[in-house]
């Protein structure tokens, strides 16, 4: 029998070809040709926009937005195909055709930088939510997401594609870069800058910013009863044993069993996350996490001025 795709590993040269570079910045392939389209978008003012680089925990952050914006139950969130509700602007599906004819209000996800967007956010025509998450945790799962990719089948190994992710030769570019865009226009009045972390320090500021940021008007018991909703979402996506059939988060997976899935890799105990009974590991060899800590520490630092860690 013939290798599936997704078990023929990828050489470096196959992997390189996955990507094409517009303006120094590595994007997917499903991005070439559109993206003059995508600068020329028609933005509406009621539109909200959530923008994360890859596996920054945008699939908790659509429903927290989904819910804080329509008032939604969890359960119903966990019946419904949400990312339907909000498309990602320059996938394949639905098209930029169908997104443009969404019913107002429309709730829309990007990956792009922000100098990519399309024209109109920049003048500040509608809301945009941006969400970053400790690179530490996120390049653990951007990684197993390469290997599970049937289009990158990536086969290298965690320690090559850490490098890889400190070099910019990854989908969507440069990390810092990416953050930095946003974290320079975070006191834009249309603009929401958030950690992924917070959701899980201190989940009611953060439902109470988002409630303002969206105009989201609501008395004392209608707060309350929103962040306990809120509260019950993020605790459904912490507890993979109580997801709904269907809806996987890869971030908690990848974080959480990373060893288990490289077992011949050393591993390291990573930021603390993950319930007692399974503490967040990660396939981490010790040289890679001084030298990435070391290469993060001193990038956030001048560069934003806080620290994830």
């Amino acid at each position: 029998m013939a290798e599936s795709e997704a078990e023929t590993p990828s050489t470096p040269g196959e992997f390189e070809s996955k990507y094409f570079e517009f303006h120094g910045v590595r994007l997917p392939p499903f991005c070439r040709g559109k993206m003059e389209e995508i600068a020329n978008f028609p933005v509406r003012p009621s539109d909200v926009w959530i923008v994360t680089y890859p596996k920054s925990g945008t699939s908790l952050l659509q429903e927290v937005v989904y819910l804080v914006s329509q008032g939604a139950d969890p359960d119903e969130i966990g019946l419904m195909n949400i990312d339907e509700q909000l498309p990602v602007l320059e996938y394949p599906q639905p098209g930029l055709d169908v997104i443009k004819e969404l019913t107002s209000p429309r709730l829309i996800k990007s990956h792009l930088p922000y100098r990519f967007l399309p024209s109109d956010l920049h003048n500040g025509d509608s809301k945009v939510i941006y969400m970053a998450r400790n690179p530490k945790d996120l390049v653990v799962s951007y990684y197993q997401f390469h290997r599970s990719l049937r289009t990158m089948s990536y086969r290298g190994t965690f320690q090559e594609f850490c490098r890889r992710f400190m070099n910019d030769k990854l989908g969507y570019g440069s990390w810092f870069e990416h953050v930095q865009e946003f974290w320079e226009h975070r006191m834009d009045s249309n603009v929401l800058f958030l950690k992924y972390e917070d959701m899980h320090r201190d989940l009611v500021t953060m439902v109470e910013q988002l409630a303002r940021f969206l105009g989201v008007s609501c008395d004392k018991a209608q707060l309350e009863s929103l962040i306990e909703h809120c509260h019950q979402l993020v605790d459904q996506c912490c507890n993979a044993e109580a997801l709904p059939v269907g809806r996987v988060l890869f971030s908690l997976s990848f974080v959480v069993l990373g060893c288990e899935l490289l077992p011949d890799a050393p591993a390291v105990r990573l930021c603390g996350k993950g319930r007692p009974e399974r503490p967040a590991v990660a396939p981490w060899a010790p040289s890679d996490v001084s030298a990435l800590s070391l290469f993060l520490l001193v990038s956030l630092h001048f560069s934003f001025g806080f620290v994830f860690f």
